[in-house]
């Protein structure tokens, strides 16, 4: 579907957490691990690479798309393990740019990778990956895409460290913070200050406000700090992500009609919707099949 080149759009290939959660009980809003694909006029690109990349990169390759950038938040397994499942990493003819910036030096991203895609772990090297660079930033500042497009970040509250991430287009701005815990006084005032007037929010809230305490420490928040945030920041839209992989889909719906409740217009994130973003109005788009 052709865009207003002004648009811009964001689709969900995966919001669970932790590790991919296939079943009966999360058909409505999907299984597959963190994947966001997002577009800017000219400009797409992908926020992670969990499991939902294979479904998202076979789609990509059927659409044509001849350049891409993968900008990661982590490096934890539910963010990278569909890598080496994402069909235009292994194009000759489609450069590919993976970005992290939350690796402190002497270990680079593609050590951490090579780790993962070598045996007996897996049967494939990174050499396989065709026309794949890998590349850094410094997290808390803004960098620039193969594509030209520039995007700011801000370092996350997470273990192992984490990026969030700032688009803006056209008038239009979105904003991604998984995986982060809040608490940290700086970095959230930080995460306050880069979200503020944001279109839409992805934020994560793997955590009811009263299982909190048993996982103080994780790495992860609540729907309620969400919300707090977004109140705080003039955030439009904020969409609750990174579900738990226990979270079933009557469960999610509960929560969803909760914060619709609280901040009208609230989201929880769901495999297959599309976003569109024109000037600041958020519109749906068809959803494609979890």
């Amino acid at each position: 579907m052709a865009l207003d080149p002004n648009t811009l759009s964001l689709t969900v290939w995966g919001a669970r957490g932790s590790i991919p959660a296939p079943g009966p009980h999360t058909l409505r809003y999907g299984g597959e691990t963190t994947c966001l694909e997002v577009r800017a006029g000219p400009h797409h690109f992908l926020i992670d690479c969990g499991s939902g990349a294979r479904q998202c990169g076979a789609a990509l390759a059927a659409e044509g798309v001849t350049q891409l950038d993968v900008v990661f938040t982590h490096t934890h397994m539910d963010h990278i393990c569909g890598l080496p499942f994402f069909c235009s990493a292994y194009d000759p003819n489609v450069p590919v740019s993976l970005w992290a910036g939350h690796i402190s030096p002497p270990e680079g991203f593609k050590e951490i990778v090579e780790r993962m895609m070598s045996p007996p772990i897996f049967p494939v090297a990174t050499s396989a990956l065709r026309n794949t660079e890998f590349r850094r930033f410094d997290a808390g500042r803004e960098f620039t895409l193969a594509s030209g497009l520039a995007i700011g970040s801000v370092p996350l509250n997470h273990p192992g460290n984490g990026c969030g991430y700032r688009i803006t287009w056209a008038g239009s701005t979105i904003a991604v913070i998984t995986d982060h815990e809040h608490g940290n006084e700086a970095m959230d005032d930080a995460i306050a200050e880069f979200v503020t007037g944001a279109d839409l929010m992805i934020y994560d809230a793997m955590l009811l406000e009263e299982e909190y305490e048993r996982y103080r420490g994780w790495g992860h928040s609540t729907p309620q700090r969400a919300l707090a945030l977004a109140a705080r920041a003039g955030v439009a839209t904020p969409m609750m992500f990174h579900h738990d992989p226990a979270r079933s889909d009557d469960a999610l719906d509960t929560l969803a009609a909760d914060v619709a409740r609280q901040q009208p217009g609230a989201q929880v994130a769901t495999q297959g919707a599309t976003l569109h973003l024109t000037r600041g109005r958020l519109e749906l788009g068809p959803r494609h099949a979890p």
